[in-house]
């Protein structure tokens, strides 16, 4: 076959690394093969804000004041995000609608028998905060997605700001909710 004589080039041997922007540029075989507007994605954690792609195509930082900007809009949106979990929350226990209670029978000692008592919450599929609760879903899925985009993008200061602002959003929003830790909740 025609391939087999071509050796095709290894990503490590054709960059160098741009100590300006702390970003890799490709030399000879592969500068040739990658398209001109094409950004290449960081693979390790680095400082830097030349260059740096947020989400957009177009919407790229080239300075120190951009990312300083950016860095406030990320940490805000990590806050808006717990706030909102919290805010679904609150929302869901206050539009529980139907409450009934189930009394049934149960043995009790020598011979007795006890009235066992469970409240059952439900809430209605076709009602104004079904239809809220979806579309605040929807809004929080988005934004998760979002924030982790920005922090794939591994560069440090834009994944502080995403870890900064959950926690800080967690801090101000969820003091007030009743814990209920679950071990395995490794997702939000």
């Amino acid at each position: 076959s025609i391939f087999t004589h071509f050796k095709k080039p290894s990503l490590a041997s054709c960059h160098t690394l741009d100590h300006e922007t702390l970003q890799p540029s490709f030399e000879g075989p592969m500068r040739s093969a990658l398209n001109s507007d094409m950004m290449m994605m960081p693979m390790a954690f680095y400082f830097g804000f030349k260059n740096v792609e947020l989400l957009f195509s177009g919407l790229v930082i080239n300075t120190a004041g951009e990312m300083a900007g950016a860095f406030v809009a990320v940490f805000l949106l990590a806050m808006f995000y717990e706030g909102l979990k919290i805010a679904r929350e609150s929302l869901l226990r206050k539009s529980q609608v139907s409450i009934r209670y189930n009394s049934m029978p149960v043995p009790g000692p020598n011979g007795t028998i006890l009235m066992e008592t469970h409240k059952t919450v439900g809430q209605q599929m076709l009602s104004f905060p079904h239809l809220l609760q979806t579309v605040l879903h929807i809004i929080q899925v988005v934004i998760s997605y979002f924030l982790m985009l920005i922090f794939m993008t591994y560069n440090g200061y834009l994944c502080i700001a995403v870890a900064a602002g959950a926690g800080t959003g967690y801090f101000l929003f969820s003091w007030k909710k009743a814990v209920v830790v679950d071990i395995t909740e490794h997702c939000h």
